[in-house]
């Protein structure tokens, strides 16, 4: 974790926000991790760039935060995690040749990438929890707000999640996270919070709620609610005071929900979405799969033809198996 401190008043030291009406400009992506689940294809590719269809997992999560009006996106890496920032560098070689070919199709999606926002790196030298992550992020964000977004999750673009979360951000200066309602048995996977009544007014047609507690993956006869925090939150500065504050907790690790909890004690008010959308998560190979697969029937070149082979495929499984 980061020893340096920013400039951050007293009041937010105490865990009080940041003034109102400053908005985040900055993304930050936590990317550190090994990825075991996936060994051995992640021992030398990222599983942050494994494909879904044409186009790596953080290109989407990069495409989000831009089209959120979040253009300066900072990459938490590790080691051996370097063609993640490779991905969005230009290629002058591999443009000259599709050039040459006359491949434009291809030529503008490669240099799209380079395109899509400004993309900085720093390193964590040694994974240590999500809270560790973040707060390897305090030089390059300062004393402003800023999301942080997981770098294996996504949601779809027709029902985008962080415009509302950053309006919220802005109008409370505290603490903005996104749930998802999971099975109870499930709750010992995620943070879990407790909540008051939804609140009107933040954010239109949104199940917005009071947060009152949160807790790190407790067991499901303990957890409070069964609204899980998942990978997007938009935080005040005073979040990096708060971390290094914060003791290891599950697993050994910083976690992110014990520092947000302390600045929950602290007074810092802390709101959540309720999300309802279409929500991909390839953190596990077999959500990965299911994106990819999502997201191939509904690809407007692909679709068609891939959902007649999945529907002859059922068919033909359906015929070995029955």
């Amino acid at each position: 974790m980061s020893e340096h401190s920013t400039d951050v008043s007293a009041t937010e030291t105490a865990g009080a926000p940041a003034a109102a009406g400053r908005p985040a400009v900055k993304a930050v992506i936590p990317a550190a991790g090994m990825a075991t689940r996936f060994l051995p294809t992640t021992k030398a590719v990222p599983k942050e760039l494994l494909p879904v269809v044409d186009r790596p997992v953080l290109q989407y999560i990069v495409e989000e935060a831009a089209a959120a009006g979040l253009a300066n996106v900072l990459l938490v890496t590790g080691r051996g995690k370097t063609s993640m920032v490779e991905h969005f560098d230009r290629q002058p070689y591999l443009e000259s040749r599709l050039a040459d070919k006359g491949d434009t199709a291809r030529l503008d999606a490669v240099r799209a990438t380079s395109e899509i926002a400004d993309i900085f790196t720093c390193r964590q030298a040694e994974p240590l929890g999500l809270g560790h992550a973040v707060a390897c992020a305090e030089s390059h964000i300062g004393d402003a707000p800023f999301a942080v977004l997981l770098g294996d999750e996504f949601v779809a673009k027709d029902d985008p999640l962080l415009p509302d979360m950053l309006q919220i951000q802005a109008r409370t200066g505290g603490i903005v996270l996104a749930f998802i309602e999971v099975p109870q048995e499930e709750t010992d996977r995620y943070g879990i919070a407790s909540v008051t009544e939804p609140e009107a007014g933040l954010a239109e047609g949104r199940e917005v709620v009071r947060v009152t507690g949160l807790v790190e993956k407790p067991h499901p006869e303990e957890a409070p609610s069964n609204l899980a925090v998942v990978g997007r939150y938009v935080l005040p500065a005073g979040i990096f005071d708060a971390i290094r504050r914060t003791k290891p907790g599950s697993g050994g690790e910083i976690q992110l929900t014990d520092a947000m909890a302390l600045m929950l004690a602290e007074g810092a008010p802390v709101h959540g979405i309720v999300y309802r959308g279409r929500r991909y998560d390839t953190g596990l190979p077999l959500g990965y799969l299911q994106t990819v697969v999502d997201l191939a029937c509904q690809h407007p070149d692909l679709g068609g033809e891939f959902r007649a082979w999945l529907g002859d495929f059922l068919a033909r499984d359906a015929g070995t198996t029955g």
